[in-house]
């Protein structure tokens, strides 16, 4: 019974090291869940907003906008690019921009609102990077004044 015993525990060990070597490892979140999710991209969406509409630089340049389809749009390009579970339904952004005359001033004062939105909410220098890294590269196609 004793070399039984040994053999059973020998195979069961075995068979129990085989499926944790089988098991995939955990991917790490995505920046979507580091930030918080919808509701805090939510929450992110209307400061920032909030922001844009009390900076005399660039608030005449929304003057004419849908602000809750603006926001709606903003929380879906963002939850989206991050890896969340959205789609955006936008426009692209070259055509949503081409006819608005934004400048590089006006995007660096719309950056440094989001800046002081993102630290408000305490977002962390590795999700901070990562944001700008996925929204800046949209420069191009918002900036139409050269």
């Amino acid at each position: 019974m004793g070399t039984l015993w040994k053999t059973t525990s020998a195979v069961t060990f075995s068979l129990a090291l085989t499926a944790c070597a089988s098991t995939p490892a955990s991917k790490p979140p995505s920046l979507y869940e580091r930030l918080g999710g919808q509701p805090a991209i939510t929450a992110v969406v209307d400061d920032f907003v909030a922001n844009v509409a009390a900076d005399k630089r660039i608030n005449g340049q929304f003057a004419n906008t849908n602000i809750p389809r603006l926001k709606m749009l903003l929380v879906e390009q963002i939850c989206a690019g991050t890896g969340g579970p959205c789609q955006y339904s936008g426009r692209d952004m070259k055509s949503t921009h081409a006819r608005l005359k934004i400048s590089e001033a006006d995007f660096n004062a719309l950056v440094e609102d989001l800046t002081r939105t993102l630290d408000k909410f305490k977002v962390p220098e590795k999700e901070r990077g990562e944001l700008m890294a996925i929204l800046g590269p949209m420069k191009s196609d918002i900036v139409t004044v050269r």
